[in-house]
């Protein structure tokens, strides 16, 4: 793969996976700072919806090319300034006295990064060739899960010691590198041309899904398969930080140390699995290293606070996420139509994102009602549904690669 490209991956990648945190964990640690209950946090989960709704306007995008830049490096560069602006007016917001503005401005940051990801993802169907495909998507997910490091562990560390209002300008900051990653990226304008009308834009993609034999067994897993990592990784901070009683500072060290490694380490796994294994028995590995990974915060919460173990439990979630994330990503993008790849990536990336919007709205009352040592174990098995749709794999109409 040519440097350029590699180093363009890296950047995108850290630029699609830094507003996350900002909206989810992060935020969350910021409001309960601000002496929330577990309930209201919990509802601010649904301020991630603009990544399951992505898809209703990814059609645009597909259609449409803001001047200078071509149809999917304009709305990336557009998106990165929009996000920047509203994390500068987020950090100056006091929740405790415009709650309604963090929401808002929250939402803004969503609505922007979701774009963004419409157009990045779609920049990388049609940049990386069959060969690349499954290297490249290893390679933007380790970036993606670093910038979520920052966002998370980093973000964590500095307002301990800074103060959330310094930390979130500091993450403004940050979207400069992706626009760097932007300006280096080349214009896949000619690779994959634009639908003639908006109608064919929004009509064509779904059109294509809906005559592929088993698209149903495939939009389900595109649901599933992820469920338990979601309603885990929801209440994960709130649940060091109040239920176990962890600082900030033990936290942020953590993800910025061992987390970081195992994320690298585990995109590596991933991209290594799929080349030496077909994508079916990668998906069932990964699965259940995955829903096996959840396990590591129920034994904080049976044998108490203890570092080693939340270096343990952070290692292992961080290593499953960079796995699975590798061969979810591979398979959906391999299943673009390449005429339809912002809005048929955004489709399969919406669904995957929909357990971490409406299921993981309610965590906060299901950790209420259940609790802690209770919560995690109902985490992991909300990943079954997922591991079951593999069985009927044969049934999708994909390409089986040889078995390893």
């Amino acid at each position: 793969m040519p440097s350029r490209r590699l180093v363009v991956l890296i950047l995108l990648g850290f630029a699609s996976g830094l507003p996350l945190f900002l909206t989810g964990s992060t935020l969350k640690a910021w409001m309960t700072d601000e002496g929330l209950s577990l309930g209201t946090i919990g509802l601010f989960s649904f301020v991630t919806l603009p990544y399951s709704l992505k898809v209703f306007w990814a059609p645009f995008l597909d259609r449409f090319a803001l001047p200078g830049l071509g149809r999917r490096r304009g709305w990336m560069l557009a998106m990165q300034g929009a996000m920047a602006l509203a994390l500068v007016l987020l950090a100056r917001t006091q929740p405790h006295l415009n709650l309604l503005r963090v929401v808002i401005l929250a939402l803004a940051v969503a609505v922007a990064s979701a774009t963004f990801d419409i157009a990045v993802d779609a920049w990388r169907a049609e940049a990386l060739d069959q060969k690349h495909l499954g290297l490249g998507n290893s390679i933007h997910i380790a970036a993606y899960r670093v910038a979520m490091l920052v966002s998370g562990g980093l973000a964590l560390i500095m307002a301990q010691a800074f103060g959330w209002r310094t930390t979130y300008l500091c993450m403004a900051a940050l979207t400069l590198l992706g626009m760097t990653g932007t300006w280096l990226a080349l214009n896949t304008d000619v690779v994959a041309k634009a639908p003639r009308t908006l109608q064919e834009a929004i009509s064509g993609p779904l059109k294509d899904l809906l005559q592929r034999k088993g698209i149903g067994y495939l939009l389900a897993f595109a649901v599933f398969y992820k469920l338990g990592d979601w309603l885990a990784e929801s209440m994960t901070i709130p649940f060091l930080l109040r239920g176990m009683g962890f600082t900030k500072m033990q936290i942020g060290s953590v993800q910025k140390t061992t987390a970081m490694v195992a994320i690298i380490l585990g995109g590596l796994i991933g991209g290594w699995m799929l080349t030496r294994m077909s994508l079916r028995k990668a998906l069932w590995i990964c699965g259940f290293v995955q829903a096996g990974s959840i396990l590591g915060f129920w034994a904080i919460s049976l044998l108490g606070r203890h570092l080693p173990l939340l270096v343990a439990a952070n290692t292992l979630e961080n290593l499953a996420y960079g796995m699975g994330g590798s061969a979810f990503a591979a398979l959906l993008m391999g299943s673009c139509n390449r005429s339809y790849t912002g809005t048929q990536y955004a489709l399969f990336s919406a669904l995957m994102a929909l357990p971490r919007t409406f299921f993981a709205g309610m965590t906060g009352f299901m950790a209420d009602w259940y609790g802690w040592k209770l919560y995690f174990p109902v985490c992991a098995m909300a990943a079954i549904p997922g591991l079951l749709l593999l069985l009927l794999y044969d049934r999708w109409g994909l390409p089986e690669n040889d078995e390893a």
